[in-house]
Formats: structure tokens, sequence, C-alpha cells
């Protein structure tokens, strides 16, 4: 639990050769693959709602939640914040998301119907939409409900 030791005239080298490497590698403008077809996932919990965007083979184009849109909360659950989310998808995809999607729902909380309308406003063209929510065959009890 002695002193640390800090050399500083090598943190000064490093300093002036950052500039020189960062100017030598020229900047790479990544490309956009173009999707025709994809998948939107929607998670819709009792706590938040998760929307995924993949293509045809399920490698992730895109995602977004409610709670890292900034919803904290009983708010993450709302209709409004899963409209607020597939907002926020169209604009990550701009360009090169997919058009035609086939929307899987997984969940039972506020904000599945309000996902997939939403899908719709924004101008994807919907194929189909299936339901994957889980339903036990008797699996463990279920918590008792809740009384407020």
């Amino acid at each position: 639990m002695g002193k640390k030791k800090v050399k500083e005239p090598l943190k000064e080298a490093s300093k002036e050769q950052t500039p020189a490497a960062t100017a030598a590698v020229p900047q790479v403008a990544r490309k956009s693959k173009k999707f025709e077809e994809g998948r939107v996932y929607v998670n819709a919990s009792y706590n938040n709602t998760v929307v995924t965007v993949t293509d045809k083979s399920g490698n992730v184009l895109a995602w977004a939640s409610a709670g890292s849109l900034g919803f904290a909360g009983p708010k993450k659950a709302t209709p409004f914040a899963s409209s607020k989310v597939i907002a926020a998808i169209t604009e990550k995809l701009k360009d090169a998301g997919p058009v035609n999607v086939n929307v899987i729902v997984k969940g039972i909380g506020g904000g599945r119907d309000s996902a997939v309308r939403s899908l719709i406003n924004q101008g994807f063209n919907v194929l189909s939409i299936k339901d994957a929510t889980p339903i036990p065959h008797n699996g463990p009890r279920p918590p008792k409900v809740r009384r407020v």
C-alpha cells in the first residue's frame, strides 16, 4: 500500500505522437447495405418495451428500448413510450433499413399494440404479425396478484 509511481515523461511522448498518428489514417465512410425485407421483434413486458430490427438471417440492424430513450419507472411501459421507440428505430435505420417487415410480438405489456400501429404509420410495409408470447404448460405457480 505504498506510493504509486507515476511516469510523466512517457505520457508527454504519447501526446506528441497522437495527432500525427490520427492525421495519417484516412476516414473511410461506412457503406450501409440496403435491406428489402427484415423482421421487427417487439418485446413488450410490464416494465419496458424493447424493439429489435434484424435482417432475414437474424443479424441485428438496430434496437431501441423505452429505457434507453430516457423514460423512467412506470412510463417505460406506456403506449406513448412504445411509439417513441419505433420512431427512434426508424431514425436509426433511415435509408438502409428494410421496407417490408415481419413483426414478431412477445409479451403482454401496454406497448404491444401501439408499436405495431406506429410501425405502419412510419411507412413500414407489414407483411405479417406473429404473437410469440410464451405460454406456460403448467410450470411453477405464478406470483400472487398484486393488490394496491
